[in-house]
């Protein structure tokens, strides 16, 4: 559903210049692998967010002595789930996606969590998945990069389901893409992510690759999915979140925390 590395499965080792060169590189080396540093040379702000919605949840982890119950929309491969379940070791991870080959590499990737009985996964849709939860009963429902993979009235209803799951003070946390509202910019940076999407995969002759994303960045651009900071903000608001705050803008990708 998100990260949309299905297309990656077969890449070759990446260069000696991606060797890890701090701790949680040197996570992401030893569990995702290959699929987390194909995301960092396509996509690096992706690969940003998923590392600053796990440190989002470590904060909100902070405040609590408890164990804490994630929720995390899109778990794709294992990158965002990697840095959730990093974040704190008293979490409990539920991991939601209906793509059944990112799913399973996922389960393959993250066995070790799974037998400690810190990880479950569900096959549903994102919408079906939250309706199926009880009310006020998760602490933090987290996502990278799949919301704005949503058409728009159904991102509308997942973020009112997203609301009515969560308990009192819980948090809902999202690294993604948010369209700046002014479309010239907007524009100007899709275009440079565009660039950056040839340079890399080019050179890696990955011309597959490079047709996947474009043709995706299609679907992302298009009137009924584009995700409009001011207008997703405005709905979050509408579903009843009182506290919303967007940081770490980087381009069109930016970490959006809406407290209940």
């Amino acid at each position: 559903m998100n990260q949309d590395l299905t297309i990656a499965q077969d890449a070759t080792a990446m260069s000696a210049k991606n060797t890890p060169t701090n701790p949680y590189d040197v996570i992401f080396s030893s569990v995702i692998g290959q699929d987390y540093y194909l995301l960092k040379q396509i996509s690096p702000f992706a690969a940003e967010m998923s590392r600053l919605v796990g440190e989002s949840v470590a904060e909100f982890c902070a405040q609590y002595s408890q164990s804490i119950s994630v929720v995390e929309l899109g778990g794709g491969t294992g990158i965002t789930s990697l840095a959730i379940l990093s974040a704190n070791k008293q979490l409990t991870l539920l991991s939601i996606d209906n793509e059944p080959t990112m799913q399973n590499q996922a389960k393959q990737n993250l066995q070790q969590w799974v037998n400690e009985g810190r990880l479950n996964f569900s096959d549903q849709d994102a919408l079906s998945a939250l309706q199926s939860l009880t009310n006020n009963s998760v602490d933090v429902i987290a996502s990278a990069y799949t919301l704005h993979n949503f058409e728009a009235n159904y991102r509308k209803q997942v973020l009112i389901e997203i609301f009515r799951a969560l308990k009192p003070n819980g948090q809902f946390i999202n690294g993604d893409r948010y369209a700046l509202d002014d479309v010239r910019a907007h524009t100007r940076n899709t275009q440079n992510e565009v660039a950056g999407y040839f340079k890399v995969l080019t050179e890696l002759n990955r011309l597959d690759a490079l047709e996947h994303w474009i043709i995706h960045l299609f679907s992302d651009e298009s009137e009924n999915h584009i995700m409009r900071t001011a207008l997703a903000l405005q709905q979050l608001a509408d579903a009843g979140f009182k506290q919303i705050n967007l940081s770490h803008r980087l381009e069109v990708n930016a970490l959006v925390i809406a407290v209940k």
